[in-house]
């Protein structure tokens, strides 16, 4: 996993109300966690095989990281209610029920939860836009996890 993407996660779990996020991919881990205390705490490890170059032993700084967009505070988020694994289109050959940028009503479904063999359709509970898709199709989410930043103007 690039740096980038590393600088990415930091920015989405200071930007929500998420304490921790964890993240395994393949034979790397990443774990950050904020505290309640003024400055946020981030911890980044990676396990990697030994042919592979050594990883960066922190993540940046809190304050590394640009400021906050201050019209990204009045996004609202949308979470999973259950574990499962999310799917952003009904069938493979179909596309996504939402991307990015699309405006969205209350009661529109936006992706779907499989849960023991069983599809889940999310739908929206409030009107507004798609600013950010925060999970790849076809990946496990926890309960609460959050999917969707939405501008609810």
């Amino acid at each position: 996993m690039d740096l980038s993407k590393v600088r990415e996660l930091v920015k989405l779990v200071e930007d929500s109300r998420i304490d921790e996020l964890e993240v395994i991919d393949k034979d790397t881990t990443i774990r950050i966690q904020k505290h309640a205390a003024p400055a946020a705490h981030v911890a980044y490890a990676a396990t990697l095989p030994p042919s592979a170059p050594p990883a960066p032993a922190a993540a940046p700084p809190a304050a590394a990281v640009p400021a906050a967009n201050p019209e990204r505070a009045k996004w609202r988020e949308i979470r999973s209610p259950i574990v499962g694994t999310l799917y952003r289109a009904p069938a493979p050959d179909v596309p996504n029920f939402v991307n990015t940028g699309d405006a969205i009503k209350p009661g529109q479904t936006l992706c779907i939860i499989e849960a023991m063999k069983v599809m889940n359709e999310i739908e929206a509970e409030f009107g507004g836009v798609i600013k950010e898709i925060l999970v790849e199709n076809a990946t496990p989410v926890e309960a609460e996890a959050i999917l969707f930043l939405v501008d609810p103007a």
